[in-house]
């Protein structure tokens, strides 16, 4: 329902753009939009496109299309309910939702499918780095420094910084030291954290190399792309450990 609210939203638009682009004799001038403020809303309504493009991942679309729609959406007559309304389209806008639907989800099959061929030979790499061992999971990490002899446990609460980098170093986010650390709990994130965590003393350092089936899997997550392996970068601050409930 998402893709054809915002349809609706860019109907209303382009029809108000449409409505206020004559010049009937007799308007006050103060009253009519200058080319500036013309140009900023049209640069603000490409924005908004953009940010609908690339919040879905649309990927390369076809630009002359998208006028097309565009200046049809803009010289269309009639009332909007009437279902003949429809029928000035190439493609009835009504399958849109069904349509954006089916295309996102090839698109992400299809992405995953590379990343995760990528994958593969990423940690073949990772298992020959200096340093670095793996588990039976899949999980490959890199004690930099092992801390205490206290670990936590699968439901104790961390307190840590990390950075979350892609693999080839893109930052997605970071909680950097000199900021307040974060709190988890290891039975609430994803199971490389929960696995990697436990490795860790507390005020140890740690570099996780999470395979995408222990991370986001095939969904993603975000900026996360179907089927993509995650490079964390941990210290353990502190642990709470986790007090079994008191039942009367």
């Amino acid at each position: 329902m998402k893709a054809l609210k915002y349809f609706a939203v860019a109907a209303v638009i382009f029809s108000v753009v449409a409505c206020n682009s004559s010049k009937p004799a007799g308007v006050a001038k103060d009253l009519v939009p200058t080319k500036g403020e013309i140009d900023t809303i049209s640069y603000l309504v490409g924005i908004n496109f953009g940010s609908f493009i690339k919040g879905y991942n649309l990927g390369d679309l076809n630009f002359t299309e998208i006028k097309k729609g565009i200046d049809d959406f803009v010289n269309s007559k009639g009332n909007q309910r009437d279902s003949n309304f429809v029928k000035q389209f190439k493609i009835n806008p009504e399958v849109m939702n069904m349509a954006m639907q089916s295309f996102i989800e090839k698109r992400a099959a299809y992405t995953g499918a590379i990343n995760k061929a990528e994958q593969a030979k990423y940690f073949d790499e990772v298992k020959k780095m200096p340093g670095v061992e793996s588990s039976e999971s899949g999980l490959c990490y890199l004690i930099k420094e092992p801390g205490s002899d206290v670990k936590p446990g699968p439901q104790d609460t961390v307190y840590v910084h990390y950075k979350l980098s892609l693999k080839d170093g893109t930052v997605i986010e970071e909680v950097p030291e000199g900021e307040d650390p974060v709190m988890l709990t290891l039975n609430r994130v994803i199971p490389g954290w929960t696995e990697g965590l436990q490795l860790l003393g507390e005020g140890g350092k740690a570099t996780l190399y999470v395979p995408a089936e222990l991370g986001y899997g095939e969904r993603g997550s975000n900026a996360i792309e179907p089927n993509t392996p995650l490079v964390f970068d941990i210290t353990l601050d502190s642990i709470k450990p986790y007090v079994e409930p008191v039942t009367e």
